[in-house]
């Protein structure tokens, strides 16, 4: 049975024991609602209502009197309406009675006094009316009447007080049952709470012993284990979460007896191995010594090579420098030239504007002419009125003749000027594009000699990256020897560590399965012999033609970066 099953058997129980707490406690409270509800509604409603036909009666037997006392002096109608009044009252009460009298809960007692009280009412009404009606003739006989009336509503009133009294003594009766059956359910309750109460202790009790007694084996497992003791064996009971507990405890101790052991073979071999790392670090230092010396020597002949590189390029950039500014020269020579043809081919396009101009002009002549002649007929009719017109007319065209002479003059002359000046705009584009031949040429020189200079400088700053890395290398070599002897330290502190790691898994009590340790084979002495550099053959010099008119200016190698150890001794690469 699990923990949690064993921890809800008590709340179950009382829980249990509630719920049919609940459950009489709710059927004793239903029965005293229903006890109740008789007492108010049956018997308390039957007490009412007897009271009520007593009191009814009597003030119907006041009335009566009343009537026969004032008969004297009332008239008819008024005696037919306060008998009326009579009737109704007492037929109100009779109809009170036999509705009670149907009431299904009533015993027969109740009955049989109902029974016996409605024919006395209705006897009375009988000797009541019969007297009023003969007190209408005569007052002394209705009296005598009166008086047998009397004697019946004496009769009746004994009955409704039978009727009161026995509904009064059903109503103490149920009032003492309800209350003994109330004492009876207390008595009930409180016996089940007792019950309930012992019942759940008992439980928890057994629970909390069922659960307590495993986990007090856990604990004492758990302080063997923390005192060292990793040879007892946890005995495993039961098979709830305390179980898997001890189970989970049983696991861990054969683990940790387990892990305990291979530390202890992991402190000697790191004992062993760490001394064989001093050796190898010994042999890397020397080797790491002869590195450093033939970097060096690698290092002095690659300045003397860098500085030649440098050299090449300088010279180069100077010859790209020239190239570049006659090409400059010869492209605005070129820019002149056009902007000469341009000039030119302005001055042709004003020519003929002009010329056009003219053109106009010996047009207004020649209208002109026209309207002077005409003015000069006109006159001549005119007579003698119109000989002063006739000599401004004569005026007027001849300046229009001569306008016209003037413009075909300078007509021709500007003609003769537009063909001289189409001729020199001719010569002037040719002119421009021999222009633009030779800055093509000088520029195709331009960038022959500039792909020159750019791989002078591609060399210059490959043989820079190089001679770099050479030095880089050295510095390298100088702080891997440094952290070899770094490395020595380190290896005597494992050591030491080792040692201290023996001495406390030796605290850890295995028992007989502690593992037994094989210790390592040394390494061997000898140092393999360093390799034989390559050889690496003289660079071929390119043709420069090739070189410029196929190869693509080569990208821009990425600066190198400093290589440094770090601050926690690493090894660098590179």
């Amino acid at each position: 049975m699990r923990i949690w099953h064993k921890i809800l058997i008590a709340p179950l129980l009382a829980i249990a024991f509630l719920l049919g707490f609940g459950a009489i406690s709710y059927g004793v409270v239903h029965q005293q609602n229903r006890a109740l509800d008789d007492l108010a509604k049956k018997r308390l409603e039957g007490v009412s209502v007897a009271m009520d036909a007593q009191n009814d009666l009597a003030e119907v037997h006041s009335g009566v009197y009343r009537l026969f006392t004032w008969i004297a002096n009332l008239s008819e109608d008024k005696i037919k309406t306060a008998i009326g009044e009579q009737r109704v009252k007492i037929d109100g009460l009779v109809a009170a009675l036999t509705r009670m009298r149907d009431l299904p809960h009533l015993s027969d007692a109740e009955r049989g006094a109902i029974d016996a009280s409605l024919p006395a009412i209705a006897k009375y009404r009988k000797l009541a009316e019969d007297a009023i009606d003969i007190s209408s003739i005569d007052v002394s006989t209705g009296a005598m009447m009166m008086q047998a009336a009397d004697l019946q509503y004496q009769s009746v009133v004994k009955n409704l007080e039978e009727l009161v009294a026995l509904q009064k003594k059903l109503a103490h009766d149920d009032y003492e049952s309800a209350s003994t059956n109330s004492r009876a359910a207390v008595v009930l309750l409180v016996t089940i709470l007792l019950i309930a109460a012992a019942a759940s202790l008992a439980a928890a009790l057994l629970m909390s012993r069922a659960i307590v007694r495993p986990l007090h084996v856990a604990i004492h497992a758990a302080q063997r284990i923390a005192r060292g003791d990793l040879g007892t064996d946890v005995q495993v009971k039961g098979g709830d979460e305390t179980g898997d507990l001890l189970r989970a405890l049983s696991e861990m101790t054969q683990n940790l007896r387990q892990l305990v052991g291979e530390v202890a073979g992991g402190a000697h071999m790191v004992a062993d191995t760490s001394a064989q790392i001093a050796q190898g670090n010994q042999d890397l230092s020397q080797r790491t010594e002869e590195q450093a010396s033939t970097l060096e020597e690698t290092a002095s002949s690659m300045e003397e090579l860098t500085s030649t590189v440098s050299l090449n390029a300088q010279n180069a950039r100077q010859a790209s420098q020239l190239a570049m500014g006659a090409s400059e020269v010869a492209r605005k020579g070129g820019s002149v030239v056009g902007q000469v043809v341009s000039t030119m081919n302005g001055i042709s396009e004003s020519s003929r504007k002009i010329a056009d101009i003219i053109g106009v002009i010996d047009g207004i002549a020649f209208q002109t002419n026209i309207l002077a002649l005409n003015a000069a007929v006109e006159a001549a009719r005119a007579g003698e009125q119109g000989r002063g017109f006739a000599v401004v007319a004569a005026e007027v065209r001849n300046l229009a003749q001569r306008s016209a002479a003037a413009a075909k003059e300078i007509k021709a002359l500007i003609n003769e000027s537009v063909d001289k000046v189409d001729t020199g705009a001719k010569l002037v584009d040719n002119a421009g594009n021999t222009m633009q031949e030779i800055v093509a040429s000088v520029k195709k020189v331009s960038d022959l000699i500039a792909e020159i200079a750019a791989a002078s400088e591609e060399q210059d700053a490959g043989i820079q990256q190089v001679n770099t890395a050479v030095t880089q290398m050295d510095q390298v070599v100088q702080q891997n020897a440094s952290l070899v002897e770094e490395a020595a330290a380190a290896t005597e502190s494992m050591k030491s560590q080792a040692a201290s790691l023996l001495q406390m898994v030796s605290r850890f009590q295995l028992g007989e399965s502690q593992p037994a340790y094989t210790p390592l084979q040394p390494l061997p002495q000898a140092r393999p012999e360093p390799a034989p550099a390559p050889e690496v053959p003289a660079p071929q010099p390119i043709p420069l033609k090739r070189a410029a008119a196929k190869l693509p200016p080569a990208p821009q190698a990425p600066a190198p970066t400093p290589l440094k150890a770090g601050a926690n001794g690493e090894w660098k690469e590179f």
